[in-house]
This record gives C-alpha cells, structure tokens and sequence, in this order.
C-alpha cells in the first residue's frame, strides 16, 4: 500500500521537494536487501559452491557462473527498467518491479541452497541477477523520480551506504553460518523483510493516462536502448567511465577469496573470514565518505573533481594488491579501496543523474547505465581466469601457499590498475556537468 504520495505531481515532472526522512530510510532498508542478495552469494558463497562441486576446476566454475549472471544482468536492468517505465498500475510504475524483483530474488536463491551441480547454480545465479535487476532498475529510478537534483548527492551518499551495509551484512551471513544451504536461505529471508517497509510506504507515482507510452512495439522498444553518442555525448563519457571504475573493481573483488588462499598464503578455513574483515574495514571506510562526499559535491556544485580523484585512489588499492601480496597490504588496499569507491559512489549517482536524456525513460535509461556495472561482471571472471591460465602456461607462479609472488594475480590486479585509471581520465570528458 501506497500513502503520502505527493499531490498533482506529474511521473514525469521534476521533483521540486525533498522527500520525508521515514521514506529514504524504508529505499535505504530495501537497498541493504538488495545488495545482501547480490554480494552475499559473489563475495563468499558462490566460491565456496564451486569448490565444493569441484575443486580441481573452482576456477573455471566461478568464472562461468559469475559470467552468465552478469550476461543476465546486462540484459535484464536495462529491460525491466523500461518495463516500470511504460508501468501504469495505480500503485505506481516502480513498486510492482521492486516487490516483484525481491520475491524473485528469494525464491532463486533457495534454488541456490539446494543446487548440487554447475548446471543448477549456474540457472540459480542467473534467476537471482535476472530478478534482483528488476528490483535494482525501480529503485536506482525512484531517485530522480522523488528527489531534485540539489540533494542528490546527499541520497547518493546514503544509498552508498546501503550498498555498503548490504555488502557487509550478505558477506557476513555467508561467513557465519557454516554452511552454504543455510546462507543462501538466510540471505533470501534478508532480502524479504528489509523490503517490505518501503512497499508499505513507497509514495510511488502511477502515470496519467496522457502519460502512458504509445502502443508496444517490440522495434521500438527495442531501438530505444540505443542512445546516441552524437546526440547525447556525455551520457556516452558517463557510461564509458562507469564501465572502467566498474570493470577495475570487478577484476578486484570476484578472485578475492582465491587470492588470499592462492597468493597471500591464507588457509583455505580461513579464507571466508579474511574476505569478511576486509569487507568490513571496506565498509567502515565507505560509510565514512559517501555521505560527507556527497553533502560536499551537493553545496559546491560539483562533481567530475570527486569522481576522477576516487578512481585514482582505488587505482592505487589496485596496484598495492598486484606489488604488495601480503594481508597487512590487503588490509591497507580495503582501507583505499573504502575511500575511492565511498566517494564514487555517492557523486557519480549524481552526475550520472544529472546527464539523463529524457524523463520519460529514466528506469531504461539508468539501466542502460547499469549495464556499465553489470558488463564488467561478464568480463572480468573471463579476464581473470584467461590472464591467470595464460601466466600458468607461460611458466609464472598462480598458487604460492605465500612462499613466493604470485605472477598471475599481479597481472591481475595490474589490470585493475589501468582499468580504474582510465575511467578517471574519461570523465574530463563530460561537459554538461561541473
């Protein structure tokens, strides 16, 4: 049920007036459930599910998994996002794609708690990125719908930390609860009862019926996903950027648990919690910087100097990872790591928001966008594994139980190095945004 909708207000308008506190923290309480079921399974339980299939091919098993979720992904944001976009339910164009996407996303990762092969986990991951997009699409959306743009790095902010919160809570249930049925179960409950809040109080915005899209077309609809760069270059340089940082951090996080275990010489038992430390210093960090970040870039009026500066710093993370392969470096690269992407991801929301083509499309277009968070994800578990069984038969070191440097993860994190550096230098190249 929907209350305290703002009266005579267009979808399509504008927001002029910042919406009441009650409603940022029921999206900040569905945030944290959302990203719980996403990194719960991507930080811990995913790898530990591949080992346990098969342990001599973990490897090539994560990859595969991690890859055709994120291909699902890229497909499924951009396409349910126009979905709630042309939505005309009386309870809004947003809320049936959230309550939807949360169900979904539950009901996968129960198939996940009981998947016994690569087959069923790999269909398990898929339904899980497929239903947590729809839900990721409404929500990324619901911003511009409801909050004007001179408070948005302010929410930005607060919802960097709710992706922190959902990070930290889904990658420590997985390291808690001894075993993987009952973390993905744990994680599915998670994702249900945070949501329900803000489906009770979503003050969601239906379409009028001089607002509705034409008839469907499925030519049209499907031409729409192409925005032009000619005609809309700093949505392209926005896109470009966000694909780097994103592509930098994936390379990053998706070997994490196999990177203490394989070249920092961490114990195989020891490994889930070492990930969970490092999220949580990660976190800490973030929680530390997005808000303030994005008050800061809101007063100002700025945004480019942020996103550039945060990118050079997890760079920087990125390379300490790759030279220094030890857990005093990992611990000081979560530290960075926390600053770089705390400040990311609070202002490019709002620069990415600010470079929108149109109103009517927000959902498709953000998903568009987030098709630069989800490609990454396709590419970097093939990257990583093609760069680590290229250096294994060139002769360089993959696994050295820390008796020696790992060749592999060097090129690894080498890669996540230049990845995050170019994203910041491309985004000298937005013009409509300060």
């Amino acid at each position: 049920m929907t209350t305290d909708i703002p009266a005579r207000r267009s979808a399509l308008a504008e927001p002029t007036e910042d919406p009441p506190a009650r409603w940022v923290a029921f999206l900040t309480l569905a945030s944290i459930g959302l990203w719980a079921g996403f990194f719960g399974p991507i930080q811990v339980l995913l790898a530990q599910q591949a080992e346990a299939i098969d342990a001599s091919a973990k490897k090539e098993i994560l990859a595969v998994v991690l890859g055709l979720g994120a291909l699902t992904s890229v497909i499924c944001n951009p396409v349910f996002g126009a979905f709630s976009d042309r939505t005309t339910l009386r309870l809004g164009r947003r809320l049936p794609w959230v309550v939807g996407g949360a169900v979904g996303g539950a009901a996968s990762l129960l198939v996940l708690s009981a998947a016994g092969n690569a087959v069923v986990m790999a269909l398990g991951w898929c339904g899980v990125q497929a239903s947590l997009n729809a839900m990721l699409a409404a929500v990324t959306a619901t911003v511009p719908d409801q909050v004007p743009v001179h408070t948005r790095g302010r929410v930005g902010g607060i919802l960097a930390v709710a992706q922190t919160l959902g990070v930290v809570g889904g990658t420590g249930v997985a390291s808690a609860t001894g075993s993987i049925a009952a973390g993905y179960v744990v994680i599915a409950v998670v994702v249900l009862v945070l949501t329900v809040p803000y489906a009770l109080d979503s003050r969601d915005l239906a379409l009028t019926p001089e607002e509705r899209p034409a008839p469907f077309d499925w030519v049209g609809f499907a031409k729409g996903f192409w925005i032009s760069p000619r005609q809309h270059p700093d949505f392209a340089w926005a896109w470009i950027t966000r694909f780097l940082v994103n592509l930098g951090n994936a390379l990053g996080l998706l070997y994490l648990l196999y990177y203490l275990q394989d070249a920092v010489g961490v114990s195989k038992d020891d490994a889930p919690d070492r990930v969970f430390v490092l999220t949580v210093i990660y976190g800490v960090i973030l929680m530390a910087t997005a808000i303030g970040f994005g008050v800061w870039s809101d007063r100002i009026g700025r945004r480019k100097v942020f996103v550039i500066w945060s990118g050079v710093v997890g760079a920087i993370a990125s390379l300490m990872l790759a030279l220094v392969q030890s857990w005093p470096a990992a611990v000081a690269a979560a530290v960075l790591m926390g600053i770089g992407y705390g400040i990311y991801t609070a202002v490019d929301f709002a620069l990415i928001t600010q470079v929108l083509p149109g109103a009517e499309d927000r959902a498709k277009d953000l998903g568009v966008i987030n098709i630069a968070n989800a490609l990454p994800q396709v590419f970097a578990p093939i990257i990583a594994g093609l760069l680590l069984i290229l250096v294994e038969a060139l002769g360089g070191a993959t696994e050295t139980k820390g008796a020696s440097f790992s060749v592999g993860y060097f090129v690894v994190y080498a890669s996540a190095f230049v990845a995050a550096i170019l994203g910041s230098v491309f985004v000298t190249r937005i013009r409509s945004v300060s």
